[in-house]
């Protein structure tokens, strides 16, 4: 998949394919499912609405079930608050559409 800012920025998406997701993400000390849990929460929490639906889907490839994710946004629903929580559920009710996932 093409970096979707190459043409404008093409240093950050340098950082981004080999540096994020080329070293970062590749990691040993943790899983890419786990990494994908973190950074969903982390979306989630901060309000980056425009990411989430990348990594709602990265985090399904990566072997998080639809009932994880559900659980772990109605788990952050407490801790970062209702208006999140619901942005979030309706980005996923869309991801969730658009890759046919039903688990």
């Amino acid at each position: 998949m093409a970096n979707p800012f190459a043409d404008i920025a093409p240093a950050l998406a340098d950082y981004t394919d080999n540096v994020l997701f080329g070293d970062v993400w590749e990691r040993p000390g943790l899983s890419s499912r786990d990494r994908s849990l973190i950074t969903v929460s982390c979306l989630v929490s901060g309000y980056r609405i425009n990411e989430l639906p990348f990594h709602l889907k990265r985090a399904l490839e990566n072997g998080v079930t639809r009932d994880e994710l559900i659980e772990t946004i109605t788990h952050l629903a407490f801790y970062a608050g209702w208006p999140s929580a619901s942005s979030a559920l309706a980005i996923a009710r869309r991801v969730f559409e658009e890759t046919g996932d039903k688990t």
